[in-house]
């Protein structure tokens, strides 16, 4: 994986669960936006499984997905598990005037664990 806290490119986590049928039914499609993007870093993280990496934040609504910039975090929401609508939104945040937003604190620290990984 490349060092998701010091690049120019996207980092893009998306949080699911094994158990949730939208997350599988998702999966092909997140997978192919990661090779659609090639300058971005995707990473998929199940609730239960990565939740060290996630502290006590609680996930209520899946898909759930975290994108960050140089470890500055751009968004943190649920979206649609929709191609399209994850491909415009990951447009959207790739434009380099994006300022970076607030996000739970759990989520802040994303970039940095995933180095440690």
């Amino acid at each position: 994986m490349t060092n998701p806290a010091n690049t120019d490119g996207l980092l893009v986590a998306c949080m699911c669960a094994a158990w949730c049928t939208t997350c599988g039914e998702f999966r092909d499609t997140f997978d192919k936006l990661a090779r659609d993007n090639a300058g971005a870093t995707f990473v998929w993280l199940d609730v239960e499984d990565d939740s060290a990496l996630m502290g006590d934040l609680e996930i209520e609504t899946f898909p759930t997905l975290a994108v960050f910039r140089g470890g500055q975090p751009l968004f943190y929401g649920v979206t649609m598990p929709q191609e399209g609508v994850v491909a415009r939104t990951l447009a959207s945040l790739a434009r380099a005037e994006r300022a970076a937003m607030a996000i739970p604190e759990e989520i802040a620290g994303l970039p940095e664990a995933l180095m440690r990984r």
